[in-house]
């Protein structure tokens, strides 16, 4: 029994042990299993908690873009650039023919009877007008229904149709261009109150029926485009909304992505929950891109009425309201000038769903179908003038930083005449390619610029850069610095008249040959033109003839160093090298230059500086800057009269007397021919009674032109002022000017009674004194009581 028991106890003292291993091994495992599952939930607690907070932040980052670019400035809107505005009054010299030129180049509509804004007729000589209200920089003007009566070109009669005669009205301002941000996007913003409403229509029924409906984003839509596209194995519908284009335009890049949609959905339920939907679709309408123009991008409805129909917004029939919708699809693909036929179908396909949506009836849309494009080929004329809004931006930039000029949406008043415009770059391309049939030169390299600016105030009217002026390339109105030939020699005459007491226009000259020794000991040997010394010469003679000897023995006796001086006060602040041969024209100048230069002979001594602007306006219209004008005497006026009734004499009987083909005998003018070595360049500059003018015919490559200022540039100048109309030019005589009888055989003072004799001007007292042995005699014909230096 011991031994039994012994067994027992042993085995239960062995199990013991046992026991406790099996027990101990569950208490250390199952805390170990409840541990792994617990890290892996917080982890991933954790996790969820970091991505919502991610996710809560960048949301909150996307708001804040939303609102703030929403609500901030929007867009940078380009400075608008306007020419000058068209002044109606009796006595105006305004032909119909132009009026309506002008009409037109700013979307006026002809009718039979104009009963709209920015609507004519004409009947024979009368037009009827019905002209825009325009905020000019001085106040705002009302829109008016006029009665304009021509006689010949000139304006008879001018009155309010219903209303009494009208001393003045001014048609609004055209606008001429816009300088817009180094992305080049241009655009007219617009309220949501100035888009009309079928263009709305025509919007949303084609982009986003459910505009008014949804949160920003369509899942209806979104869904229907994903099963159209499936069932036609490719992309043919999209799902966007308005709302959601607007972010992509807005906001995006032009990444393709689906993190990018993933943005642009987000931002567009954001976009749709902090503003009302009229003012998304105000931004839509100002954002979206609806056309090119060379390196211009049309953005908007407000400007892209302009581009292609050269009329406002609100001026816009049903027709021309769809094929604007029709561009939001594809401004390339349906470009009405490019691809007439596509842009057509797109228009009417909006005109019958139009109709199909109960928004315009039957008749509407098929009167609407019928209806032509309309579209102006040449756009809406903005960025046309590119060599002067060269000059605008060089002048505003002494006053406006760069970043003010394309983004603040400034208005900027112009002196641009674009009729005077059309006439000059007209007359450039018609007379090159006639000067390079006529003398064989190679085609198409002869260059030119032509500048017209008005005499009294330099207010530039007119400026081409070159021969394709439509197209912004090299400026050589502003930029080509070339020598200016002859067209330095009135300055050298002027600096010897303004000397009383040894010059005068009758003062014999010595045109000889010459040589003079340069600084390194080099002869200067000049010639005159046609290779011949002429030898004793009136000093009018030697300036009307150009006769290159005669002017530099004057200069060299003048001195240098004051007609370098003179040339500065005159207007130009180039530096100039005071060696022989600038008298004869070796200075280089730009057009422009030669412009200010001449500017100062037509103003009588009188310096205006050049300008293209008259006034600058906030985008609100409030007045900013005005540009006046400001004037000095540079030069005595008698000696400048002179020089004047000189230039006269060259256009009557010396170089420039090929000007006759072009002006009738009895119309004065004045100007200087100016021709360089080998003919490379050929000049004219001259004025009329209102204007001043200066061309220049060349080549880019400097080789000769194989023209003289008489046979090249002369040509241009006279077509361009036969076009213009100019006011003849009839100068006042100084009351330091006399007019005394002259004996041209002696050069002594005569009388009426002395053969041939003529009546000249001189400075007071320094009229010869030498009496002419012809004086007194009688048998004197009462014609010669007539003759003078005029004739």
């Amino acid at each position: 029994m011991a031994k039994t028991t012994r067994k027992k106890s042993t085995s239960v003292a062995k199990r013991k042990p046992a026991t406790r291993r099996k027990r101990a091994k569950p208490i250390k495992k199952r805390p170990r299993k409840r541990g792994l599952f617990g890290r892996w939930f917080s982890r991933l607690l954790a996790l969820s908690f970091l991505f919502s907070l991610v996710l809560g932040v960048y949301l909150l980052y996307l708001d804040h873009t939303v609102r703030v670019k929403f609500e901030g400035k929007r867009w940078a809107v380009p400075a608008r650039v306007y020419g000058r505005p068209l002044e109606l009054y009796p006595g105006a010299s305004i032909s119909p023919d132009q009026l309506v030129s002008e009409l037109q180049q700013m979307g006026y509509q002809r009718s039979s009877y104009p009963k709209q804004p920015a609507s004519w007729s004409r009947n024979k000589s009368r037009i009827l007008i019905r002209s825009r209200p325009f905020s000019f920089w001085d106040g705002e003007q009302p829109g008016h229904f006029l009665d304009i009566r021509f006689s010949g070109n000139q304006v008879d009669q001018l009155s309010e149709v219903g209303g009494g005669e009208l001393a003045l009205v001014r048609l609004e301002a055209p606008e001429i261009g816009s300088i817009y941000p180094a992305h080049n996007e241009d655009r007219v913003l617009v309220r949501r109150s100035e888009l009309p409403e079928r263009l709305v229509q025509a919007l949303i029924v084609m982009e986003d029926r459910a505009f008014y409906q949804h949160s920003g984003v369509d899942p209806k839509a979104i869904a229907r485009a994903i099963w159209a596209n499936m069932r036609a194995g490719g992309v043919v519908q999209g799902g966007s909304t308005l709302t959601q284009q607007l972010v992509k335009n807005f906001y995006l890049t032009r990444e393709r992505s689906l993190w990018r949609k993933l943005n642009e959905a987000a931002m567009a339920l954001l976009l749709d929950a902090h503003y009302e939907k009229d003012d998304i679709l105000g931004a839509y309408a100002n954002e979206i891109y609806l056309g090119q123009d060379g390196g211009r991008a049309i953005h908007g409805f407000g400007l892209a009425s302009h581009f292609y129909f050269n009329r406002s917004l609100g001026e816009l029939n049903l027709s021309q309201l769809a094929l604007l919708v029709a561009q939001v699809r594809g401004p390339s693909f349906y470009d009405p000038r490019r691809h007439p036929k596509r842009a057509k179908e797109r228009r009417d396909l909006i005109l019958s769903v139009m109709h199909e949506q109960g928004l315009i009836s039957a008749k509407e849309a098929q009167a609407a179908k019928r209806a032509p494009l309309g579209v102006q080929q040449k756009g809406d004329g903005r960025g046309s003038y590119p060599a002067f809004m060269d000059l605008v931006r060089r002048q505003l930039h002494r006053d406006y930083r760069e970043e003010d000029l394309t983004s603040e949406g400034l208005r900027i008043f112009t002196t641009l005449d674009p009729w005077a415009q059309q006439q000059a770059e007209e007359a450039v391309t018609d007379r090159l390619t006639k000067l390079e049939k006529g003398y064989r030169l190679p085609k198409g390299k002869l260059e030119s610029a032509a500048i017209l600016v008005d005499s009294e105030n330099g207010e530039v009217r007119a400026l081409v850069g070159g021969r394709s002026a439509r197209y912004a390339g090299f400026n050589r109105a502003l930029d080509a610095v070339r020598p200016i030939g002859s067209l330095v020699k009135p300055v050298v005459y002027l600096a010897a008249l303004m000397r009383t007491d040894r010059y005068n226009l009758v003062t014999q000259l010595d045109d000889t040959p010459l040589s003079i020794k340069g600084k390194e000991g080099e002869l200067w040997m000049p010639e005159n033109y046609d290779h011949v010394a002429h030898g004793k010469v009136p000093l009018h003679t030697a300036l009307a003839n150009s006769y290159n000897l005669a002017t530099v023995r004057l200069g060299m006796d003048v001195g240098l160093s004051p007609i370098a001086q003179l040339l500065e006060q005159m207007g130009i602040n180039r530096p100039i090298q005071q060696v022989p041969a600038m008298l004869l024209g070796s200075v280089s100048l730009s057009p422009l230059e030669v412009t200010q230069l001449y500017q100062t002979f037509a103003a009588g001594g009188f310096y205006s500086p050049l300008r293209a602007i008259r006034a600058v306006q906030s985008s609100s219209g409030e007045p900013l800057q005005r540009y006046p004008l400001t004037v000095r005497q540079a030069v005595p006026s008698g000696p400048v009269y002179l020089v004047n009734r000189n230039l006269q004499e060259v256009v009557r009987n010396g170089t420039a007397k090929r000007l006759t083909r072009y002006v009738d005998n009895s119309f004065n003018v004045a100007g200087k021919t100016g021709t360089t070595d080998k003919l490379r360049d050929s000049w004219f500059a001259g004025f009329s009674g209102d204007k001043v003018a200066v061309v220049w015919v060349g080549r880019d490559d400097n080789k000769p032109a194989g023209l003289t200022g008489s046979t090249g540039a002369l040509q241009v100048w006279g077509d361009m002022m036969r076009r213009l109309r100019p006011v003849s030019l009839e100068l006042l005589r100084p009351d330091s000017v006399e007019t005394v009888w002259i004996d041209p055989k002696s050069g002594f003072k005569a009388d009426e009674g002395c053969e041939g004799a003529r009546q000249y001007p001189f400075i007071a007292g320094s009229a010869p004194t030498v009496t002419a042995s012809c004086a007194g005699q009688s048998g004197t014909s009462i014609r010669r009581l007539f003759r003078s230096f005029f004739e």
